[in-house]
């Protein structure tokens, strides 16, 4: 078997090690995530140096190695130079970069990743500086896709209670719909209201069941002649009562009341995690399209909360926080004190 192997990839993130290597995490076509040394790539006059940098696209050459593999060798293909000059661009690019290394496999082929998460990141460089507005559109553009590829996108065109399909309503300015992260997706608050009234209506009765089952019991310590409902003789175990009847010569029944066993399957009420306005449902039902949208009307705080609630979101289906997102946070807070 041979100790090389060539790949394309970009990098998604470095580490320093020792006083002149790298190690870098490579999002690969052929290989998936792969972890490599780059030698002697923080030395001024170095090869590597600028080829390990974040999201760099190469054609490598890899020397397999004990616990890590080795760069060899390094041909840039791309780079994406209008990230680094954009404080947002760059927080959105880590952001990405983030969600794909959760998602990324080892040792498998990640071409529709690779391509993606390209995809997206030339989408991102391309944005106008002056429009802060369509970085947080594009970053929540990418995060929807990247969950998609992998399965995780949230329920946003029909509510997830009822499996109806939702509609924003313009007309009505108080309109709103429920977003609920641990049902997945949107919750028509009409439907979740109508489940809750049916949730205390189940309760009530099984309140006035046990009440009954009680009753019951106080009855069977102290029989009635004549009971008010059908009764269904039940054969006794019982030694005692048994050897009586021989000597009577009746037969040894118990009446006990008919008896149904009902199962009930209960749904359970959602928690409300958010609740959307007609505009950021309708920017959240656009976002599964292959093209960002212009909709009429959109603001800053409208993509300002469609990048929460998919932040959010996602932080609960990856199981970890998307460090990035503070940097996100901070840029688009200074963004806004400097236009106010």
């Amino acid at each position: 078997m041979s100790r090389t192997y060539k790949a394309t990839g970009i990098n998604l993130k470095t580490q320093a090690l020792g006083e002149s290597d790298k190690i870098v995490t490579i999002l690969t076509r052929e290989f998936g995530l792969i972890r490599a040394v780059a030698p002697g790539s923080r030395k001024h006059n170095s090869s590597l140096g600028g080829r390990s940098g974040m999201f760099v696209v190469n054609e490598l050459l890899i020397a397999k190695g004990r616990s890590l593999d080795k760069i060899t060798q390094a041909q840039t293909l791309k780079t994406y130079p209008g990230l680094a000059k954009d404080l947002g661009k760059l927080a959105a690019s880590q952001y990405l970069a983030e969600i794909v290394l959760c998602e990324a496999l080892s040792e498998q082929p990640q071409e529709e990743l690779y391509d993606l998460f390209n995809e997206h990141l030339h989408r991102l460089e391309m944005v106008s500086s002056t429009n802060p507005s369509g970085v947080l559109a594009h970053l929540a553009h990418g995060v929807f896709h990247l969950l998609a590829l992998a399965g995780l996108t949230p329920q946003v065109q029909i509510c997830c209670l009822s499996q109806r399909s939702l509609k924003p309503d313009f007309t009505d300015p108080n309109w709103q719909v429920g977003f609920s992260i641990p049902a997945g997706g949107t919750v028509s608050l009409e439907a979740r209201e109508r489940l809750r009234k049916q949730e205390k209506e189940m309760r009530a009765e099984a309140q006035r069941s046990r009440g009954a089952e009680e009753e019951g019991e106080i009855n069977d310590q102290f029989p009635v002649p004549h009971a008010p409902f059908p009764m269904k003789p039940v054969a006794s175990t019982d030694s005692a009562a048994l050897a009586s009847t021989r000597s009577s010569g009746t037969s040894a029944t118990h009446w006990l009341p008919n008896a149904q066993t009902v199962v009930v399957h209960r749904q359970e009420i959602p928690v409300i995690s958010c609740r959307l306005s007609a505009m950021e449902l309708t920017l959240l039902q656009h976002l599964s399209q292959p093209e960002i949208m212009q909709i009429d009307g959109a603001r800053d705080h409208d993509w300002l909360s469609v990048e929460q609630i998919l932040r959010q979101y996602a932080q609960y289906q990856l199981g970890r926080p998307i460090r990035s997102a503070t940097l996100i946070d901070s840029y688009f807070a200074a963004n806004h004190d400097a236009t106010v």
